[in-house]
């Protein structure tokens, strides 16, 4: 069974594996894997929640935030969840082609994810 921090370092080089393109097998092996260790992650998560994030995990969301968007611009009305593997890996190319608009979109939304960041952060009033 691994511990808290042994799993964040495999998920970290799972990230690394994402950035290529995953074929079937690897993503229902992922599937699994994520199912079975859900409460871990849970806990996980909720350890993060009570801290503050540091640049990097600004920047990382900001990019992400940014994926996102040029994702839903691409898909227009469709969810990504109901396309297939196959049409899913396309989506991700087109994505991936676009880097230089993701990275000025990211440095754009910076300034607004800190500000959310530090607004969780504030102590609840009432």
């Amino acid at each position: 069974m691994l511990r808290l921090k042994e799993y964040i370092e495999e998920d970290a080089e799972m990230d690394k594996e994402l950035e290529e393109v995953l074929d079937i097998q690897t993503r229902m092996k992922m599937k699994q894997s994520m199912r079975r260790n859900k409460a871990k992650i849970a806990m996980g998560r909720r350890r993060a929640a009570r801290r503050i994030a540091g640049t990097e995990k600004l920047k990382k969301r900001a990019q992400r935030q940014a994926r996102k968007a040029v994702m839903d611009k691409i898909l227009k009305d469709r969810s990504k969840d109901e396309l297939s593997y196959g049409a899913r890996a396309n989506i991700e190319k087109q994505v991936n082609r676009r880097a230089t608009v993701i990275a000025r979109m990211a440095k754009k939304l910076l300034p607004k994810v800190r500000q959310a960041e530090r607004s969780k952060m504030k102590p609840k009033k009432g």
